[in-house]
């Protein structure tokens, strides 16, 4: 562990997601660290195709919110934990792998796809656990 200790949490709002962050802050609460709670947000791939163009301050404030939301909702629960948040733009597992190389310990959801769905859509738990530069716990329900 680094001198105050650092989790990295995955957070997008989903239920895999916030188990995760759970099992962080117990984590935290055990080993006296700090929980850094990381969102990730992307221009969908074909966003103006359909319905029109969308302002693109709509996609980082949506993810925005869905973090400071989590945060707010777990921070009652456990008010003697500092989390401190990080909304970045770029791929969720990309975020998450960058964010390890400063960490103890990184967690993460999973949404249980299993490895026919995780080769195929290239799952941020997955990727995580290969390439993160610290240990990794994948939360399951």
């Amino acid at each position: 562990m680094t001198e105050h200790g650092r989790i990295v949490v995955g957070v997008d709002g989903s239920e895999p997601s916030k188990c995760a962050m759970r099992w962080a802050l117990e984590q935290a609460k055990l080993t006296g660290s700090t929980v850094r709670a990381i969102s990730a947000w992307e221009f969908p791939a074909f966003y103006s195709w359909e319905g029109g163009p969308m302002p693109p301050d709509d996609f980082e404030d949506s993810a925005r919110q869905c973090l400071d939301d989590t945060v707010e909702e777990f921070k009652r629960a456990t008010p003697e934990v500092t989390i401190e948040r990080e909304l970045v733009h770029g791929h969720a597992a990309q975020a998450l792998i960058d964010a390890s190389a400063e960490a103890d310990l990184l967690v993460v959801g999973s949404r249980g796809h299993g490895s026919f769905y995780g080769a195929l859509l290239g799952s941020v738990s997955q990727r995580s656990a290969l390439h993160s530069k610290c240990p990794v716990v994948i939360v399951r329900r």
